[in-house]
């Protein structure tokens, strides 16, 4: 049995460390297109910081490690699937059989169709060269405009306020982290990131790049404003690497679709990480889910079904946890919320000069959503009141008026009849 990896990121790498456990005798190949070793992107601002080398990206910091697992690492990019005979063509012209492949490719960052985008002071910031090249910019007192202002790029945004960069922010939504944050929250993470020194336009875009004298170039934004910048970060969200996949019979939308097992509609031939769109937890709906908890989880159930020990993801839950600035932001599951004809209600609670900030979403007696701000002891219990799907019973009218009582409501949970007791 041969077992091909597409991706060496942290999903390529989990996935090819859980089959060697499953499966101690096969062929394991594990394919990277970067001319680096497996690496972790999220890192990369800690590298921009100076907290890190470049070795401290790596994910595994032991030399000779996959091969000590017997794990064949190879260099190249995927550009094309046979489905049929079971091999797959690399860049460099050669072909690489198997008899069940995963596809980790990941994502790759969106370039918005800007005049001006491919200037070089015009960076993404997705791989060790864009992290090189923004550190040949991004020196203290440089002028950076960044686009986008979401998960991605407010980690961004941290490491480039750490080197000292005269910096502003543009973001279309009309909040930071819109897709991840309630519109109250994401006003109080901008209201903290200005009062660090960096300015925030919502509701703003870019329109065009030009040259400026001096090496620098010409911003205009949508609002009519134009600015000067050394640095443009464009930070404007991700896109699953498929173009590989067309003309194969495996089927895309956003992502390659899965079923619970992480299989795709080519029988063995699966896929995970930011790469695969898997059901949701709570609606069964597919979705693509580009965080590395949810990555390592597809990752693990891939392998072990691809070593013939069926397993199943319950469903993908969305979890976020952001550091911005100092500031810990976290939301799960359906933060959005359900409307309430569907038997959605909710909870809000802020605390504007604490910096503290707590939204809990329900569907009928059950928690489906969170999100909150400055809070750090035991927000761990709020993912697993959502990922267990708890009935709250009356602990949901006690969240109503005092959304803070979650861990009491969480212990009650586990204890039905001491629990109605508490709540009375």
């Amino acid at each position: 049995m041969k077992h091909l990896i597409l991706g060496n990121g942290p999903t390529g790498v989990v996935a090819a460390e859980a089959l060697r456990r499953a499966d101690p005798e096969s062929e394991i190949v594990m394919a990277g297109a970067e001319d680096a070793p497996p690496y972790s992107r999220m890192a990369i601002p800690y590298l921009l910081e100076g907290d890190i080398d470049e070795s401290g990206t790596y994910l595994r910091k032991t030399p000779g490690h996959f091969a000590a697992l017997g794990i064949r690492e190879l260099k190249g990019r995927a550009v094309s699937l046979d489905t049929t005979a079971h091999k797959v063509l690399f860049s460099d012209g050669h072909f690489e059989t198997f008899d069940r492949l995963l596809i980790a490719t990941g994502s790759h960052p969106v370039r918005p169709p800007i005049p001006g985008v491919d200037l070089p002071q015009v960076q993404t910031c997705w791989t060790l060269d864009d992290a090189r090249a923004i550190a040949v910019l991004a020196k203290p007192g440089a002028r950076v405009l960044q686009l986008g202002a979401g998960f991605i790029g407010c980690i961004i945004m941290e490491a480039l306020a750490m080197r000292g960069v005269d910096l502003t922010v543009v973001e279309m939504g009309d909040r930071l982290v819109p897709r991840m944050m309630t519109p109250t929250a994401g006003g109080m993470i901008r209201a903290w990131v200005e009062s660090k020194g960096i300015r925030v336009l919502t509701g703003a875009g870019v329109q065009r790049i030009d040259p400026a004298d001096g090496g620098a170039v010409s911003v205009t934004l949508s609002t009519g404003e134009a600015m000067e910048a050394d640095l443009v970060i464009i930070a404007a969200g991700v896109a699953p690497n498929v173009s590989f996949l067309q003309g194969t019979d495996i089927h895309v939308a956003k992502g390659v679709l899965v079923d619970g097992h992480m299989q795709t509609s080519a029988p063995g031939i699966y896929a995970a990480g930011d790469v695969a769109e898997a059901p949701d937890l709570f609606t069964g709906a597919h979705l693509v889910a580009a965080i590395q908890p949810n990555a390592a989880d597809q990752a693990r159930v891939a392998a072990l079904c691809m070593a013939g020990k069926h397993t199943r993801l319950p469903g993908v839950l969305a979890i976020n946890v952001l550091d911005t600035l100092g500031l810990i932001s976290t939301s799960f599951g359906q933060w959005w919320g359900e409307p309430a004809e569907a038997g959605g209600s909710g909870v809000e609670q802020v605390d504007a000069d604490a910096w503290r900030y707590l939204s809990l979403q329900f569907k009928d007696d059950v928690l489906i959503g969170a999100t909150a701000i400055g809070l750090t002891a035991n927000v761990g219990v709020l993912r697993g009141l959502i990922q267990n799907r708890l009935h709250l019973g009356k602990w949901k009218d006690v969240l109503l008026k005092n959304p803070m009582r979650f861990v009491e409501a969480h212990v009650a949970s586990a204890h039905p009849v001491a629990g109605a007791r508490r709540a009375a």
